[in-house]
């Protein structure tokens, strides 16, 4: 794959090299849930899971101190490059999701974690899968977020998450609930099934969760606000 540019709506284009997750429908869905929230000077911003950091881009635009965390040094490079070329302040680190930031909480949290299940029950240790294989049931990352939201998001603060409906929203609600967040699907976007999902079409049927002649995938954001 060749480096390529990945257009979003607002100002600038952003650098994708290979290896990095381009921005997706995912991502603008998030985008979107963002729109909503009151980022600006003085709110401290996390982006779990960065990828090329267009979360991050935009939110730092909007005046907020922005962190950014990835697993994949491809990806810090690219955010850090992101974050030179729209002249925007990011602190970017590589870590595996919060285990390195539990000193500190923000105002919100931001995440388009792994979500995409697959018959494998290990998950890849390197490579452009880790972006988007996530076990089984498509949660092994999204769980993860959801027990460490309650000490990563500071009382009143807000985590917003993406994932697919392949991974039971309703489950990600009742976890995020029992941490003591009020949370909920605030968006919902119905998507041409990728190149990922249809080479799993076979497996997925098989589990129930792709009917044979289903097209499209539901994306949801989960709102979760720590009160």
């Amino acid at each position: 794959m060749s480096t390529e540019t990945a257009a979003l709506s607002g100002p600038g284009r952003l650098l994708t090299l290979p290896g990095v997750y381009a921005p997706q429908h995912d991502t603008r869905i998030l985008l979107a849930a963002m729109g909503r929230e009151e980022i600006g000077p003085g709110m401290d911003v996390l982006d779990l899971g960065t990828g090329s950091g267009a979360l991050a881009v935009r939110a730092a635009r909007r005046g907020a101190r922005v962190t950014a965390v990835d697993i994949a040094w491809r990806a810090v490079v690219t955010t850090r490059l992101n974050a030179l070329l729209s002249r925007q302040r990011i602190r970017v680190r590589r870590g595996d999701l919060t285990a390195s930031l539990t000193s500190h909480a923000y105002d919100l949290v931001i995440c388009n974690p792994p979500y995409v299940p697959g018959p494998a029950s290990r998950l890849p240790v390197r490579g452009a899968a880790r972006a988007w294989d996530a076990g089984n049931d498509g949660r092994a990352v999204i769980d993860r977020v959801c027990g460490a939201a309650p000490s990563v998001v500071r009382p009143g603060g807000v985590l917003l998450m993406v994932h697919s409906s392949l991974c039971d929203p309703a489950l990600t609600v009742r976890r995020l609930s029992y941490g003591g967040l009020k949370a909920e699907i605030s968006d919902r976007a119905f998507v041409p099934i990728g190149p990922v999902l249809r080479s799993r079409r076979a497996w997925l049927h098989e589990q129930g969760l792709l009917a044979a002649d289903e097209h499209k995938e539901e994306l949801v954001v989960i709102r979760a606000e720590r009160l």
